[in-house]
C-alpha cells in the first residue's frame, strides 16, 4: 500500500499498516518527517512549527502516544496570555486581571454589547460567516475588540469571508457568560473547551513523535521515502493502481492520502473531471513563516506562547520554546523565540529573504516592548506552506463536489489536515488514519469525512478524564543529544 506524505495522519497509517504486516511505503516530498507538526533543530535550539499541544479524547490516540514515546512525553503546564493594546491578559480568564486590563467602562460596554445580541437575536438563519457566529454569542464590542484584528492578521481575509463552521470547532463551548462565570474566584466544575491547563509533550518537541514513529515502520519492514514527492497516480476502472514517484511507477493495492486536495486532484491519470479539478484548483490555503530568534539571557515571558493582537506588528503570535520543554533550547543562557507570520505564498512576506524577515522579527519583538533588539543574537527562518486550509465561502460546496468524485474510488482514502481540508489538530489527524487504515484492512466503512465534524473543539476535560501525570524520565533524559536532537 501507499501513503502520501509523511505528517501525523501519514506516519500513523504507515505505522498501523507495518505492524499489521502490510507491505507500505510512505512517500514524503520533503527531507524531514512531521509536516507542519515538526520540530527544526538549528544550533543546538529546536522549534515546533506552531506550537504542537498533545491533548484528546480518544483513548485510541492517547494509547499511540504512550506505544511510541512511552516516558519520553512530558507533561507541561500550560500558560497563555492577549497581548491587547499594550497589555497582556491571562487566558483563560481570571475576573481581577479582566477588571484591571479592561477597566469598568469597557468591561461595561462588553455587557452591553451582548445583551443586546441576546434581545436581538439573528432571525430567520443560523450565523453564516465567523463574525456572525462570534458577535451571535459575544456581542458586537467583545468580538472587535478580541477575534476581528487577530482572525484577519491569522487568516487574510476578512471574518465576514470565514465561514461559521470554522469559529464552531475552535470555539465552541465558551460564551460570554460560561467565560465570565469561570473567571470568577471559587468557581469549579467542567473547564470550557480549549481552556485546559496541562498538555502532554514529547520531550524533544513534536518532531520526537513522528521521527521515531517513521523509525518503527522501517522496522517493520515498511519504507518511509523522503525527498519523494508523488507525481502522479494511475488510476484503472476507478480504483489506484500504482503511484509515481522519482520518475519510478510503483504498482499499489491501495493509496491513503494526506496530500491537499488541490495537488491530488491535478494529479491523477486518467484526469478527474473538469469540475473536481476546477473545484480543486478553487480550495485556498493560508501560509506560515516562523522566524527563531536566539536571544541573550532570560525567555522575556513566561507563557508557552503569546497572541499578539497589536494591528500595529505583522506578528501574530511568539512562542517560548523552553516553556514548552526545558530540552528544547541548548544554551541556559539563552533562549529561543519563535515570531509566528502568517501568510500567502504569493506576498511580499513570503517572498522576503531570510535575512529581511530576521530583521524585521528583530524590530518587531522590541516595538512591542518584549526583547530589545540588540539582545537578538541570530535567528532562522522555516516557511510552511499551505498549513491551514480556508474555510471561506465556497469551500463547502467545492469539498462536495471533491467528495463525491473520490466516494467513487474505494481503495483511495484522504485523511489529515489537508487531505480533508479541515482544521484537524494533530489527534484527529492521526484517528482519520485510524479509521483509513480499517476500511482498508477490515472493510470498516468509517466516514472518515465525519471526524472532527461535531463543530466542537476536543479541549476539554470531562468529569471521568483524570489529570494528567507525568511519567518516570526515561534513561535518555540525561543522555547527551545527537546533532540532529534525536
Amino acid at each position: 500500500m501507499a501513503v502520501l506524505g509523511a505528517g501525523p495522519a501519514g506516519l500513523t497509517a504507515g505505522y498501523e499498516l507495518a505492524k499489521r504486516g502490510r507491505p507500505v511505503i510512505v512517500f514524503e516530498a520533503s527531507d524531514s518527517v512531521g509536516g507542519l507538526a515538526r520540530t527544526e533543530a538549528r544550533e543546538g535550539n529546536r522549534f515546533d512549527l506552531g506550537g504542537h499541544r498533545f491533548f484528546t479524547k480518544s483513548p485510541e490516540v492517547e494509547a499511540l502516544w504512550d506505544e511510541v514515546l512511552g516516558g519520553e512525553m512530558l507533561v507541561r503546564p500550560r500558560l497563555s496570555r492577549i497581548r491587547w493594546r499594550g497589555r497582556y491578559i491571562d487566558y483563560p480568564l481570571r475576573a481581577g486581571d479582566v477588571v484591571a486590563k479592561l477597566g469598568p467602562v469597557e468591561l461595561a460596554r462588553c455587557a452591553l454589547s451582548y445583551a443586546v445580541a441576546r434581545i436581538r437575536p439573528r432571525r430567520g438563519r443560523e450565523p453564516a460567516s465567523f463574525e456572525e457566529w462570534v458577535t451571535d454569542r459575544f456581542g458586537r464590542r467583545l468580538f472587535q475588540l478580541f477575534f476581528e484584528s487577530y482572525t484577519e492578521k491569522v487568516w487574510g481575509v476578512p471574518t465576514s469571508e470565514l465561514r461559521a463552521e470554522w469559529a464552531a470547532q475552535r470555539i465552541a463551548g465558551l460564551s460570554f457568560w460560561g467565560a465570565a462565570r469561570a473567571a470568577l474566584p471559587g468557581r469549579r466544575g467542567s473547564t470550557p473547551r480549549s481552556l485546559i491547563d496541562q498538555f502532554r509533550y514529547p520531550r524533544l518537541g513534536p518532531g520526537q513523535m513522528w521521527e521515531e514513529m517513521a523509525r518503527r515502520i522501517v522496522a517493520a519492514g515498511g519504507e518511509v521515502r523522503r525527498g519523494a514527492a508523488v507525481e502522479g497516480l494511475a488510476f484503472d476502472d476507478n480504483r489506484v493502481v500504482a503511484v509515481r514517484a522519482g520518475g519510478e511507477e510503483i504498482p499499489v493495492s491501495a493509496a491513503i492520502s494526506s496530500a491537499p486536495l488541490r495537488a491530488l486532484a491535478g494529479m491523477v491519470d486518467p484526469a478527474a473531471p473538469p469540475p473536481v479539478t476546477e473545484a480543486a484548483r478553487g480550495l485556498r490555503y493560508r501560509d506560515f513563516v516562523t522566524v527563531a530568534l536566539t536571544i541573550s539571557g532570560e525567555a522575556p515571558f513566561p507563557d508557552n506562547w503569546v497572541y499578539v493582537h497589536d494591528p500595529e506588528v505583522a506578528v501574530g503570535r511568539i512562542q517560548n520554546y523552553r516553556a514548552w520543554s526545558p530540552w528544547m533550547a541548548a544554551d541556559p543562557s539563552r533562549a529561543c523565540i519563535g515570531m509566528e507570520y502568517f501568510c500567502f505564498e504569493d506576498d511580499a512576506l513570503w517572498n522576503s529573504s531570510d535575512e529581511e524577515l530576521v530583521a524585521m522579527a528583530r524590530r518587531e519583538i522590541e516595538a512591542i516592548g518584549l526583547v530589545a533588539a540588540d539582545r537578538v543574537e541570530g535567528g532562522h527562518v522555516i516557511r510552511v506552506p499551505k498549513a491551514y486550509p480556508i474555510y471561506d465561502a465556497e469551500y463547502g460546496r467545492r469539498l462536495e463536489t471533491i467528495r463525491g468524485w473520490l466516494d467513487g474510488v474505494p481503495n483511495l482514502q484522504q485523511v489529515g489536515r489537508n487531505g480533508l481540508h479541515r482544521y484537524n489538530n494533530s489527534d484527529h489527524s492521526m484517528l482519520t488514519a485510524l479509521r483509513a487504515v480499517e476500511n482498508l484492512c477490515d472493510g470498516a466503512g468509517h466516514d472518515i469525512w465525519a471526524v472532527n465534524a461535531e463543530d466542537a473543539y476536543h479541549e476539554r476535560i470531562e468529569p471521568q478524564q483524570q489529570p494528567y501525570r507525568s511519567a518516570p524520565p526515561t534513561p535518555a533524559m540525561t543522555r547527551p543529544l545527537t546533532e540532529d536532537g534525536y
